[in-house]
């Protein structure tokens, strides 16, 4: 039996298992479902569509590129990324999962960056949003803003790490296909280059917007179904047992790093869906404080195979390969728990004594009650589904509208 015959077996046998759980578990599958619908409804599509819909207009009236030129002796000698990374970067860190993998493969499609600099720019420019960190994650689960200043800082800093560390990705390939790259030249190449853009686009204004509005709410549609569908997955994992029999494994790799069994299961249901291993991995009465933010932090950087899952079908529309991004999760993930380790006595166990060692931490960092979160935080949770039902009105309006058109 061949090899494709194989794979086409195993993933009919594993659909129509995934059928047949449907059926057993109809009661439970719904609630899973309607969790991921709601984290998606009021949560994700309000706080991504704003920045999706932004960096589709930066794109098209030149700003990236303006940004590109100027950030060229920046990023390509650190990272061996043009100058345009250092958006994406931005970008990415504000706005979360998974909106460094969607601008990468614009700016790919745009032909403003290589295959192989694509792939090493998608590696480090996708990460979970501060808001998240601090907000669901420090003082949702675990009621304690002052956590989300040390899990914060090493998924960013373990970020880094990685971009440092993918430069060196394709590097051979690299050398076959070198391109030229021109040299800086100031300001005022920058700002040319930006009007050149803009004219090289053509688009008037409204349908630069109709067309990033289409476009942003398009990805989040399919953002949304990845969530529910990985919500209900990771429940029919756990009613069948399956998730019992990867934490058994899973409790071998604990123990080596001296972690109890009890974060296993919290962390099999972090690599699969971030939010609910963080509800877990907070729920766990045997374990130190610590190791719970160790688990939390590597798989908070694995990113959950909901996210990547997200970025595949991303990637799958351009030539980046997703096999550097699914590597550079795991590296990921050990710097960022190792970090924790390290950061944990400086940055939480001194501040919480108030020994005469503080870090230098901005006044809004430093708030042990974490009123400034909540008060971000607040209006997503209250108005984040009335921004969602608007934006799919106006999607449904202009896909109308262009149906009419093309008839």
């Amino acid at each position: 039996m061949s090899l494709s015959i194989t794979k086409t077996f195993l993933l009919a046998m594993v659909s129509m298992i995934l059928a047949a759980s449907l059926m057993l578990y109809p009661k439970e599958s719904l609630d899973a479902s309607i969790r991921g619908m709601e984290m998606w409804w009021d949560v994700v599509f309000p706080s991504l569509l704003p920045f999706f819909i932004v960096s589709e207009l930066l794109i098209g009236f030149g700003v990236v590129t303006f940004i590109g030129t100027l950030l060229e002796p920046l990023m390509r000698p650190f990272f061996r990324v043009p100058g345009v990374g250092g958006f994406v970067w931005a970008m990415g860190l504000a706005s979360g999962n998974p909106a460094g993998a969607k601008i990468t493969a614009r700016l790919r499609q745009e032909k403003k960056v290589t295959k192989i600099e694509a792939e090493r720019l998608v590696c480090f420019t996708n990460s979970s949003n501060p808001l998240f960190i601090f907000g669901a994650i420090a003082v949702g689960f675990f009621h304690n803003a002052s956590l989300g200043i040390v899990l914060a800082l090493a998924h960013y800093i373990g970020n880094i790490c990685v971009g440092l560390l993918m430069r060196f990705h394709g590097r051979d390939e690299e050398a076959k296909h070198s391109v030229e790259r021109p040299p800086f030249r100031g300001l005022s190449h920058a700002l040319k280059l930006m009007h050149e853009e803009r004219i090289r686009d053509g688009r008037p204004i409204g349908k630069l917007l109709g067309d990033a509005v289409h476009s942003s709410v398009r990805t989040l549609l399919m953002i949304g179904g990845f969530i529910i569908l990985f919500s209900v997955l990771n429940k029919i994992l756990s009613l069948v047992g399956i998730q019992a029999v990867l934490a058994s494994f899973c409790s071998i790799i604990l123990a080596f790093f001296h972690l109890p069994n009890d974060l296993s299961i919290p962390l099999i249901s972090g690599l699969f869906e971030i939010t609910l291993g963080a509800q877990m991995v907070s729920q766990v009465t045997n374990a130190e404080l610590l190791q719970q933010i160790i688990v939390t932090s590597f798989f908070l950087a694995f990113s959950g195979f909901s996210i990547q899952a997200q970025v595949a079908s991303i990637l799958a529309e351009t030539d980046i390969r997703f096999k550097p991004f699914f590597i550079a999760r795991i590296f990921h993930g050990f710097f960022a728990a190792v970090l924790v380790f390290l950061l944990w006595k400086p940055l939480y166990v001194n501040q919480q004594a108030g020994s005469d060692f503080r870090p230098s931490l901005p006044v809004f960092l430093d708030a042990p009650s974490g009123q400034w979160i909540q008060t971000i935080w607040q209006p997503f949770s209250q108005y984040g589904s009335v921004f969602t039902l608007l934006m799919l009105v106006i999607f449904i309006l202009l896909t109308a509208s262009r149906t009419l058109k093309s008839e």
